[in-house]
């Protein structure tokens, strides 16, 4: 999946959690970041300024940013803005505040190290870390992480908090599951607890490619006051380049659902300084459910002849979807992005090699590798753009994810059928 950990395209003046959080990832130096032609490549720019997806969000939660680089600043993702699936438990009241007296509470970093501590089950703990809340730093979350082991073998485990905006779209992405066709895990299953909170369990791994079989297990915990607690548990002494230790993540889904949970943690949450845009933001309405509908129809109306659409699939807004199309040869992915107003990055997207069309419009193709680097993977990609900046990239593959090995030898749609859909004046409806 063209996911974002990626870079923003252009100016973030009005979008600052983005820009925010996307040096936060490069600092920290762990693999959520990508390089911009890669991206621009895949198509995967959201709406005017490139968004985390939920999908990202979900299976990796805060923790998994926090422990890409041990030590790295961590930033909260308050006040999200695009729409998307609402659990029916979570809080939709955008004005939702917190006692006054409880943001005066101190929390070091030893206090999370010592309340994980004390909150796992018994066994022995080493290469403990942490950060507490940092009055003069309210947008860095705190969080702990550290090695456990109950007898078993070695484990990571991690904890990290942060506030959403009650029923915003950063609280409904944490806990929805992610779309298999770009992440790949063995179950994913949401809760709803008697306090109303919702909490979503994933049992997947940290290579989506599954190049290592490490595992990774989360628990991503909203409550109807905007806390939102990440739990991430791992069957190796560390999330990455650690040799795998046990069969399994030490705690069950049960056990990290309560540890997701616990009291503890939001009363760390309400001691993080409140951002005051989150009482100022509007709430977002729910949507339908099919976000990219509309677009999807369209491009379901301008796939060829011979190609029987197998699976679909669209993101949180109504600029992107994608088709999984098969015409008896093997499954292929093809995924699209559909945005207006995108003048501002062209620059970015269309250099040496591009063309220009006698109505102006600028076209890009490339053909290489799959971002995901599955096995014998391809990526071929049309990127168009018209001089009101209005683009339509479209990617597709040999395989029908990104994720798994190629299906075939070659994308089911030929470049001249995905520069002929890109150009389509239906777009414009």
């Amino acid at each position: 999946m063209p996911v974002k950990r990626q870079h923003s395209d252009g100016d973030s003046s009005s979008d600052p959690f983005e820009l925010r959080l996307s040096a936060a990832l490069h600092d920290a130096g762990g693999t959520f970041d990508t390089d911009r032609g890669a991206l621009a490549a895949a198509g995967t720019a959201r709406g005017r300024r490139l968004r985390l997806r939920r999908r990202t969000t979900v299976l990796g939660g805060a923790a998994g940013v926090a422990l890409a680089g041990v030590g790295g600043a961590l930033l909260v993702p308050w006040g999200g803005s695009s729409s998307g699936r609402p659990p029916a438990a979570v809080s939709t009241n955008p004005h939702v505040t917190r006692s006054p007296t409880a943001t005066t509470r101190a929390v070091t970093s030893d206090d999370m190290i010592r309340t994980l501590e004390k909150l796992l089950p018994k066994g022995t703990f080493s290469k403990a870390e942490g950060r507490g809340v940092d009055k003069n730093a309210p947008l860095v979350a705190p969080y702990a992480q550290l090695v456990y082991d109950d007898g078993h073998g070695a484990a990571a485990i991690s904890v990290a908090v942060n506030r959403v905006l009650p029923g915003g779209s950063d609280a409904r992405q944490a806990v929805q599951c992610p779309d298999k066709v770009y992440i790949p895990y063995d179950s994913c299953v949401t809760s709803h607890l008697p306090d109303a909170s919702v909490v979503t369990v994933v049992k997947g791994y940290e290579y989506p490619d599954r190049r290592v079989d490490t595992k990774l297990w989360t628990a991503n915990l909203v409550t109807p006051d905007g806390h939102h607690v990440t739990v991430s548990e791992w069957n190796a002494a560390a999330e990455k380049d650690a040799p795998i230790s046990r069969a399994q993540p030490p705690l069950s889904a049960t056990q990290l659902k309560v540890l997701a949970a616990a009291e503890d943690w939001r009363g760390v949450v309400d001691a993080i300084p409140e951002d005051p845009r989150q009482t100022q933001e509007p709430p977002t309405a729910p949507d339908d459910g099919d976000g990219g509908k509309a677009i999807r129809q369209t491009l379901a109306s301008l796939i060829p002849k011979g190609l029987k659409v197998v699976a679909h699939g669209a993101d949180d807004d109504d600029q992107f979807t994608y088709l999984v199309v098969d015409d008896g040869k093997g499954r292929s992915l093809v995924q699209i992005n559909v945005q207006p107003n995108m003048s501002d990055v062209a620059g970015q997207l269309f250099g040496a090699g591009s063309e220009t069309l006698p109505d102006g419009t600028q076209v890009a193709e490339r053909q290489g590798p799959g971002e995901k680097g599955g096995d014998g993977v391809v990526m071929w990609t049309v990127d168009t753009m018209r001089t009101d900046g209005f683009r339509v990239v479209i990617s597709a593959f040999n395989s029908g994810s990104q994720q798994t090995a190629a299906t075939r030898t070659a994308p089911a749609l030929t470049m001249k059928q995905l520069r002929a859909i890109a150009l389509s004046p239906k777009w414009r409806s």
